[in-house]
């Protein structure tokens, strides 16, 4: 016994001395030395210019200062052809673009089929039940990971963001067949669909708590059906919270309109599948995803692990290729008179004061004397960039055939932008337009045939 405690007592020594020799080496290199200082304090030289720049950067907005004059005073907001549509949608502070822009490539077709002075859908409608099904998931996919370490990478990344307001174009898709449409009078906004902070951090909470109790049971020796019983215990406490927070989503409701000519229609009951069916009639799954993602080979098919809103339903798929195909596909699709669905990296090189997005918007480099230039790729490497919003591509201005420019429906109401648009300079798509979601016709065989084989699958960490 006397041996065994000397051995634990030697090993131990061992180990801190071990511990103290990686600390004292970590301590001496690597560190900023005053030698470090002294160099860098000698490269700054404030002479009249450096002193000047200080000066104004110190005392006013950097954006402001590095607006490029000569940019801006030769940008125009004109476009050789351009959908028709009325109206600019608020997401407000909320994260619901995806959503929004999802239904407003709907929305010019209603519009036009019934000569209305506007329409909007109804995006708490659709919210309601993506944020009931996020809460299904979440609940299942702990279910799933039931017996996983609690600090496996997996279901680390499901506690982290068990709520969330984002999504992709497929959850649309999915939600629409499910759960139909159904005009904005039907179901408006409330406080808490346009400002979804507080609740999604309350009932973020509570799913966590749902989840503890779940792996507990679990570990006590509950079956998966005795946790699927739980859960539906805890999905009514999320549909009282939603319901309380949003309202009630209709199971069926009356429309009429008033067209341009001030003829009103008859009122029609609908349900929210009828609508759909009835007066939107749009084939959602004729409608691809095609990436630019630059981290993977072009020309194949890929699906995300766990994106996806609907648990029972698959991940997203999509068709990677460069952005020159893109380019190709989405003008095609918008001189057809329909609307792109894109998403893009929007907080990048824009101004939302005059609806512009461009790479020489802001010289930035001038004022450092400094090169920010990265590739496309490296910045999608380096976590410098990736998608952070959907929008509606609804006109392009085109020279020899070739876009110049995009018009770009935002859903950030009409006080920001160009009265709600901006104008993409070609350009600016190269660097940030990371998907666009086509029609099926304006895709050729090479590429529909890449839908016909088995995608790679990407873990849920991967950039995209």
């Amino acid at each position: 016994m006397r041996q065994f405690t000397k051995c634990c007592i030697l090993l131990l020594i061992l180990f801190m001395a071990n511990s103290v020799s990686i600390r004292a080496k970590t301590s001496k290199e690597g560190g900023i030395t005053s030698d470090v200082i002294q160099k860098a304090r000698q490269s700054f030289k404030l002479d009249t210019s450096t002193r000047a720049l200080m000066n104004a950067l110190t005392n006013n907005d950097i954006k402001k200062l590095a607006l490029n004059r000569q940019m801006y005073v030769a940008h125009d907001n004109l476009f050789n052809h351009k959908i028709k549509t009325k109206g600019i949608t608020n997401q407000k502070s909320s994260g619901r673009c995806w959503l929004f822009a999802g239904l407003n490539i709907m929305r010019p077709k209603i519009i036009e089929k019934y000569q209305l002075k506007e329409f909007e859908f109804s995006q708490s409608y659709l919210f309601f039940w993506d944020k009931f099904e996020k809460a299904n998931t979440f609940l299942e996919l702990i279910i799933e990971t039931k017996d996983r370490d609690p600090l496996d990478r997996e279901l680390q990344m499901i506690l982290e963001s068990p709520f969330p307001d984002g999504g992709l174009w497929i959850y649309v898709v999915e939600l629409i067949e499910k759960y139909g449409v159904v005009p904005k009078s039907a179901m408006p906004e409330s406080e808490q669909t346009s400002s979804t902070g507080m609740m999604g951090r309350l009932i973020s909470r509570n799913l966590r708590q749902d989840a503890a109790i779940l792996r507990e049971m679990s570990q006590d020796g509950a079956t998966v059906d005795q946790l699927r019983e739980r859960k539906v215990e805890m999905l009514k406490d999320i549909y009282r919270m939603l319901a309380l927070n949003f309202g009630v989503p209709p199971q069926e409701f009356r429309w009429r309109y008033e067209s341009i000519d001030t003829v009103v229609s008859e009122i029609k009951t609908y349900t929210p599948q009828s609508f759909f069916k009835e007066v939107v009639d749009v084939d959602l799954r004729d409608y691809v995803p095609i990436y630019n993602h630059t981290l993977h080979p072009y020309g194949k098919l890929y699906q995300m692990r766990l994106a996806r809103n609907i648990y029972d339903r698959p991940d997203n798929v999509f068709i990677n290729l460069d952005t020159e195909q893109m380019r190709e596909f989405a003008l095609k699709q918008l001189l057809d008179n329909q609307p792109v669905y894109f998403a893009c990296d929007v907080g990048k090189e824009q101004n939302s004061e005059f609806g512009i997005m461009a790479p020489d918007i802001y010289d930035y480099e001038t004022f450092y004397g400094m090169d920010f230039s990265m590739s496309k790729a490296d910045k999608f490497r380096y976590r410098e960039s990736r998608s952070t919003h959907a929008m509606v591509f609804m006109g392009v201005d085109t020279l020899n055939a070739r876009p110049t420019k995009w018009l770009v429906e935002n859903s950030w109401g009409d006080k920001r932008g160009d009265k709600g648009y901006w104008t993409m300079y070609d350009e600016w798509f190269d660097e940030y337009v990371y998907k666009v979601i086509i029609n099926k016709k304006h895709l050729p065989k090479r590429v529909l045939d890449i839908l016909k084989t088995e995608p790679i699958v990407l873990p849920p960490w991967d950039p995209m």
